[in-house]
């Protein structure tokens, strides 16, 4: 699998099977991530890789803090206050075209919040990463931890893995950070699953639409 075939091949998974990703695997992924562009060579990343016991316990703390409703209080503001137009246009889209293939309707929010709460098992993958960095970086930082979360996603693809970027696992970074034994010198940016793809559940049968070059290009 060449660059551009991992590309088109990667998506958003979420359902995936039981079955266990080799230690050796990950370690090939993040060998080749951590060739990813960063200013002035900082590479300002940590990764955790999460897995087994530690896996089941942190995700029923995060589940359980959800369920409580307990303040989500992510490191840093994820999303814009104030959405332009397109954006909040793509994104209802997003969320609507999910929920038409999981056949969950406008209103039944019990259903939404079950979905929503199958993020903090990552979905059922076997494995948890979670991209951390030093609470001094800046804004550049977060481009270059960027370039290194795709790096990883990439990589996966092409070694046969699937995958799924979350923000709903650092929505509680204080839960995460005592049970890994991070300071709070470190931000938690995001979490990743990583397993193999459940092919069968219909959540997964859906692709989100990208806009021509057209739409977001100019040649001078």
């Amino acid at each position: 699998m060449n660059v551009s075939e991992a590309l088109i091949e990667r998506k958003s998974v979420r359902a995936f099977l039981p079955k266990l990703v080799n230690r050796e695997d990950i370690e090939k992924i993040l060998s080749f991530a951590r060739h990813a562009p960063s200013g002035t060579n900082t590479q300002p990343w940590h990764v955790a890789v999460v897995t087994g016991d530690t896996k089941s316990e942190l995700e029923s703390e995060l589940l359980a803090a959800f369920q409580n409703g307990a303040t989500k209080d992510m490191d840093y503001l994820y999303y814009p206050t104030e959405f332009s137009r397109e954006m909040k246009q793509r994104r209802l889209a997003c969320g609507l075209q999910m929920y038409q293939t999981l056949g969950i309707q406008r209103g039944e929010n019990e259903k939404r919040l079950a979905q929503w709460g199958l993020n903090y098992s990552a979905f059922g993958a076997p494995v948890m990463l979670f991209i951390f960095a030093p609470r001094c970086i800046e804004k550049g930082s977060f481009m270059d931890c960027g370039m290194f979360i795709q790096s990883i996603l990439l990589m996966a693809t092409e070694l046969g893995f699937s995958t799924c970027a979350q923000a709903a696992l650092a929505e509680y970074p204080s839960i995460v950070r005592h049970k890994l034994g991070y300071s709070d010198d470190m931000l938690l940016l995001c979490g990743i699953a990583l397993g193999y793809e459940d092919k069968s559940a219909p959540i997964n049968s859906y692709r989100t639409p990208r806009e021509e070059i057209s739409k977001f290009t100019k040649f001078f």
